[in-house]
């Protein structure tokens, strides 16, 4: 926002048009995954889809102002928000399978909450890291440590093969 709306100039109406249009994004990664998953398998995608959201962000530094820099802020985050959008229900199916069924609750609990955390700690961090280096920096910066991430990804499904749902099975008694 400060390098959009400070730097760049751009109109607030053009600030809320680029991060509005993009959001079509994840609906669309949304209906995607399943669809995926079914073709090419939980691993596969959630690897691709993985790897795929890391190389997006370093875009952003490269932001001009006018309608380039406009279309290119929209392209940039259509493309991080529909891989986001694909990869996480796949991640968190992956997570849950691998989570003893006493534990569910516990683990989502301290998923939201580690997650929440971890975002607001990076945010002051990076906040602070754009004060010291400026916006563009930090974007770069940011853009760089996530192409590293991807190394973090699983390597192989590891997760049960639980197999489809059985069916109910009606009792003797009519039950």
């Amino acid at each position: 926002m400060v390098l959009m709306v400070g730097e760049l100039r751009f109109a607030p109406w053009q600030y809320a048009l680029a991060f509005a249009v993009p959001c079509t994004g994840g609906l669309l990664g949304s209906r995607l995954a399943p669809r995926l998953v079914a073709r090419w398998g939980r691993h596969r995608v959630m690897f691709t889809a993985g790897v795929l959201r890391a190389c997006w962000s370093l875009g952003l530094a490269f932001v001009g102002p006018g309608t380039a820099g406009l279309a290119l802020v929209m392209v940039v985050e259509f493309g991080l928000i529909t891989c986001c959008a694909v990869f996480n229900p796949v991640f968190a199916t992956y997570r849950l399978d691998r989570t003893p069924a006493d534990r569910v609750t516990r683990t989502l609990a301290a998923w939201s909450a580690t997650g929440k955390a971890t975002t607001a700690a990076v945010t002051a961090l990076w906040g602070l890291v754009a004060h010291l280096t400026g916006p563009r920096t930090a974007i770069a910066l940011a853009g760089v440590f996530l192409l590293c991430t991807p190394v973090l990804l699983p390597r192989r499904d590891h997760a049960p093969d639980t197999g489809p749902e059985p069916a109910p099975v009606a009792l003797k008694d009519g039950t």
